[in-house]
């Protein structure tokens, strides 16, 4: 597509260059880690940070009330929002050099729209409403029924962008594209909702607000799984990504089958924002803000360095979205998805600003 993407930096980078962006992600980790032990440190509850060290530490703690607090509600919750927040940054990554359109991802494009209507497929098929209860009442054989139905969703609506992508070489007309698959997704789910009971609707409402409490146990390690296998593959497509960027005949001239990249885009794109819708709810913003944040930090389109950056930026912002979230010293909670707009937005509006060309960013 027509877009002004810069030209990777030379594979052979000086280390001089090398030195400072293995420092930023060096700096990452360390922040990563504050946060996380903050996100599990701050609630409604008290819990003393000697404590919650002792406890991570597996050393345990004076009271068992802490101790189970910290490992069956805050510890699952913290280690949600890292998986979460890495995977929507890394699908949003793909999704914005794939189509090489700077407002791409798995939101915008109805990708986790699609995943949406496969998690409220199954959820009807079993009788039930789609929400965080309802998905740990399947067990280990529902865990891998929702990430199957999701990632089907995400990659059904990927597909059929994609196949648009091909035929028509403009940004807009694709983000335009994907903004009406993401609604005819929605309107089959409102259809549903149409002919379900009260309690039905409400808890489905609750669902799409998007929740970090809700994964547990079995569930969190088929998140954590197949959160895992899509990183990978992800990884894996750093160089083929860098020289998609120089454009599909370049590639095509490399002797690079440009074919099979995408396909693992989507599947990898497919598994991370499915799974991580299904479990939950689709929560945006993440895998827009993200790359581009990371772009403007790092001032590189090599993958190599935006992947593990966008996983770690990610992380971070998702856990300062759930600190933000749990309100702490209160008993109240707010919907994730609402706080990862109020930061993802700014984020954005800053590095439009900031760059004064959004394309320019790539």
């Amino acid at each position: 597509m027509n877009g002004s993407f810069s030209v990777p930096q030379s594979a052979a980078y000086p280390w001089p260059l090398l030195m400072p962006k293995a420092g930023m992600i060096v700096f990452l980790v360390a922040v990563l880690g504050v946060l996380f032990v903050l996100d599990i440190l701050l609630g409604s509850v008290h819990i003393p940070l000697p404590s919650v060290v002792s406890i991570l530490l597996g050393n345990g703690s004076e009271s068992v009330a802490w101790e189970k607090i910290v490992t069956t509600i805050r510890m699952p919750k913290a280690i949600t929002a890292v998986v979460a927040g890495a995977a929507l940054a890394v699908s949003g990554l793909q999704m914005q050099t794939l189509f090489r359109n700077p407002l791409a991802g798995p939101s915008v494009l109805g990708i986790s729209a699609g995943a949406s209507l496969g998690v409220a497929m199954v959820m009807l098929a079993s009788g039930g409403a789609a929400n965080a209860i309802a998905i740990r009442q399947l067990g280990l054989g529902g865990s891998w029924l929702i990430v199957i139905a999701a990632s089907l969703g995400a990659m059904a609506v990927l597909l059929v962008v994609l196949s648009v992508a091909v035929r028509i070489k403009d940004n807009v007309v694709l983000l335009i594209v994907g903004i009406m698959v993401g609604n005819i997704t929605v309107s089959f789910i409102s259809i549903w909702q149409y002919f379900s009971a009260p309690e039905e609707i409400q808890d489905y409402l609750i669902w799409t607000f998007g929740s970090l409490g809700g994964v547990f146990g079995s569930q969190l390690a088929v998140l954590c799984g197949v959160v895992s296998v899509g990183l990978l593959i992800s990884f894996a497509t750093s160089k083929p990504l860098n020289v998609l960027l120089l454009g599909e005949s370049y590639a095509r001239s490399l002797g690079m089958g440009t074919f099979s990249t995408r396909v693992f885009v989507i599947l990898a794109t497919s598994l991370l924002a499915g799974s991580v819708t299904g479990f939950c709810g689709p929560i945006g913003f993440i895998g827009i803000a993200v790359p581009h944040l990371a772009r403007s930090i790092l001032n590189t389109s090599d993958h190599r360095f935006l992947m593990p950056t966008s996983c770690l930026m990610g992380a971070i912002l998702m856990l300062a979205c759930d600190i933000i979230a749990q309100m702490p010293g209160t008993q109240t909670t707010l919907p994730i998805n609402a706080v990862t707009a109020l930061i993802g937005s700014p984020v954005v509006i800053w590095v439009i600003v900031r760059q004064k060309n959004l394309k320019s960013s790539f």
